[in-house]
């Protein structure tokens, strides 16, 4: 099983940066045990189309990674600031069953401008899942909120 994902999301809110500084090679994890809504057959919009295996889904494999870049970040926040996902280039390689635990972990890289880039790794008992290189910005979280306002009301 091989997944690649790779997405880059517009950049309008990334204004307000922290002076704290995280030191390459620091990190943090996020875990979780794959749930029946974590698995891919829990996605269709059309069961008759449709179908997926009973699997981690890549889709809650690469929230769990954001959360642990995030992690990683958490220091540098100031008030009103939040870190949000710009980019994630991964593989997923290998399948995760229901019950299993998952663990993220994201080792910080360092800056590029205004991004932060992170290895990250995902394991679970049988080995590696999955490996991206994901960026993240940290934002002014109610410019973001406003953005999500304006954007409502075009939809």
């Amino acid at each position: 099983m091989l997944h690649t994902l790779q997405t880059k999301p517009a950049l309008p809110f990334i204004r307000m940066m922290s002076s704290s500084t995280v030191q390459p090679g620091t990190s943090a994890t996020a875990s979780l045990a794959v749930k029946t809504s974590g698995l891919a057959s829990a996605i269709p919009l059309d069961t008759q189309q449709d179908a997926f295996p009973k699997v981690f889904a890549t889709a809650r494999l690469v929230a769990l990674m954001e959360i642990a870049g995030a992690r990683t970040l958490k220091p540098l926040l100031q008030p009103g600031q939040q870190s949000v996902g710009v980019s994630i280039d991964m593989t997923h390689s290998s399948p995760t069953p229901l019950d299993a635990e998952v663990t993220a972990e994201a080792t910080y890289r360092g800056r590029e401008e205004k991004l932060h880039v992170f290895d990250v790794v995902a394991r679970n008992k049988g080995g590696e899942v999955g490996k991206p290189v994901h960026r993240r910005a940290i934002v002014d979280a109610e410019r973001v909120e406003q953005g999500v306002k304006k954007r409502a009301e075009v939809a």
